[in-house]
């Protein structure tokens, strides 16, 4: 990256490389945002849905569908992807019905094809709208920027950072010139941590064994505190590249 790059994604991002700081101290704030971000799931009431009553009849419902029941949870995600609705609840009612390794891999596949049909739709059929949506808000005008001068990097770190909306993000994407194969490689490999944490932590509450709910809650866990160190990478990252840029004589 040119100096210049890196400049502009500082001003993005508000990026402090000044090196300062203990890595306890920067754990501490990771792990505060995530307990931030749960927190606000709950008040929205995501987490209404591990109450003992809607668990038995959500299990009714999906289990009435049959083979169709992870069609059917897939068809949900796009729905939610389209039309803005929070995937939040939907990933946790998946490691509720699920479990943890088909809630994760069920949701991996709604949630990667409801963020494409957004893009989509962004790109072909509501380009109009979501022009109009960009032009008025300045901090979603950041992303095309970003896009411009950093491709699919820009994508990377707004998909590990949770700076923008993820719903939002997938149709501003389809404004920019970011290929399709390109958004699909970096969007799914970058939503698997968020996935696997929320998934093994809901599907815990469902396992009937009590050596098995440890292991699950172990992983969510991990995957929790990788999510709240991805920031501090990002950051560590952009300084790394700026001391490597080689100086250029006068």
């Amino acid at each position: 990256m040119s100096k210049m790059e890196i400049a502009a994604m500082k001003h993005v991002y508000k990026v402090d490389d000044s090196g300062g700081g203990k890595s306890w101290s920067k754990l501490a704030l990771g792990l505060a945002g995530v307990a931030a971000g749960l927190f606000f799931a709950w008040r929205l009431g995501a987490f209404d849905l591990l109450s003992v009553d809607n668990i038995d009849r959500l299990d009714a419902w999906f289990a009435g569908l049959g083979f169709w029941a992870p069609l059917v949870f897939v068809v949900l995600w796009i729905v939610a992807a389209v039309f803005f609705l929070p995937g939040l609840a939907i990933t946790i009612a998946g490691g509720l019905i699920f479990g943890a390794v088909w809630g994760t891999v069920w949701t991996t596949v709604g949630a990667n094809l409801g963020a494409i049909a957004a893009f989509l739709i962004g790109r072909y059929a509501a380009r109009d709208m979501v022009e109009g949506m960009v032009e008025k808000n300045q901090a979603l005008r950041k992303i095309d920027e970003g896009v411009v001068r950093q491709g699919w990097r820009m994508l990377l770190i707004t998909r590990l950072v949770p700076i923008f909306p993820f719903n939002v993000q997938n149709y501003v994407y389809g404004l920019t010139d970011i290929p399709l194969r390109t958004y699909v490689l970096v969007t799914v490999p970058c939503m698997l941590p968020a996935t696997i944490a929320f998934n093994f932590a809901a599907g815990s509450v469902r396992t009937g064994d009590f050596g098995k709910t440890l292991w699950y809650l172990g992983v969510a866990a991990v995957f929790f505190v990788l999510l709240s160190l991805i920031p501090n990478v990002v950051q560590k990252r952009i300084a790394t590249d700026e001391s490597q840029e080689p100086v250029t004589k006068k």
